[in-house]
């Protein structure tokens, strides 16, 4: 049975959008981050992670990051590390490197199944190092993009974390990260780390290393 009030009423949706003009999108303004460039990009990635406990350093290509990582480890007195296998962390060779120092740095490659490596990772080392996919200077942000050669407990699991970002991956904001990863093959999962791992669930007393490393060392390697 047809309702005359109800075709009326839908008659005039229909006509008001059959003559609706069409609609454009506006151009979104550029975000603040966008604005940033050259040396205020590192500085204000720099403070940021220093803002919320972090440490930062800064190295001139590889020979400068392995100085670096050689005063770290006699500074925070690491002896054994773990070191993921991505293509930034893997140009250092770090594992002979290591042994030429006095170390001991090993990959996940060392292990024969998954359970020796996470007890390693979990009990056997004092630190993990990573590289890291972008930095964002917008938040003080480091991207990690979990792959076989970048297992996520490397950089989870140890009470410090060392990063290193090539300068040529230090963006503005997530925004353009997000234009870069999810425009290629994006990976299984994302690791977004701001800061060392923190909470204030115990009597809203910040605390931290509870759920992840205490201690986050940044090292930007200016190539």
């Amino acid at each position: 049975m047809s309702n005359p009030t109800r075709d009326r009423i839908l008659s005039r949706l229909y006509k008001a959008q059959s003559s609706a003009p069409p609609f454009n999108e506006p151009e979104r303004p550029p975000l603040p981050a966008e604005q940033m460039a050259g040396e205020f990009l590192v500085d204000s990635f720099k403070a940021l992670i220093e803002a919320q406990g972090g440490c930062f350093e800064r190295a001139s290509g590889n020979d400068g990051v392995l100085k670096v990582l050689a005063d770290v480890f006699n500074r925070k007195g690491i002896s054994r590390a773990m070191a993921s296998t991505d293509r930034v962390i893997s140009e250092l060779d770090l594992p002979k490197w290591a042994k030429q120092k006095g170390f001991t740095i090993t990959t996940q490659k060392n292990y024969e199944d998954r359970s020796a490596f996470k007890r390693a990772v979990f009990t056997e080392v004092d630190a993990g190092i990573t590289g890291a996919a972008f930095g964002f200077a917008e938040s003080g942000t480091l991207c990690l993009t979990a792959s076989g050669d970048m297992p996520r407990l490397t950089s989870l699991a140890p009470i410090i974390h060392i990063a290193v970002l090539p300068s040529n991956r230090l963006i503005s904001s997530y925004e353009r990260m997000a234009e870069t990863v999810f425009g290629e093959t994006p990976p299984s999962q994302l690791i977004l780390i701001t800061g060392p791992s923190m909470t204030g669930d115990i009597q809203a007393t910040p605390f931290k290393g509870m759920h992840g490393p205490k201690e986050l060392i940044v090292i930007l390697r200016d190539d």
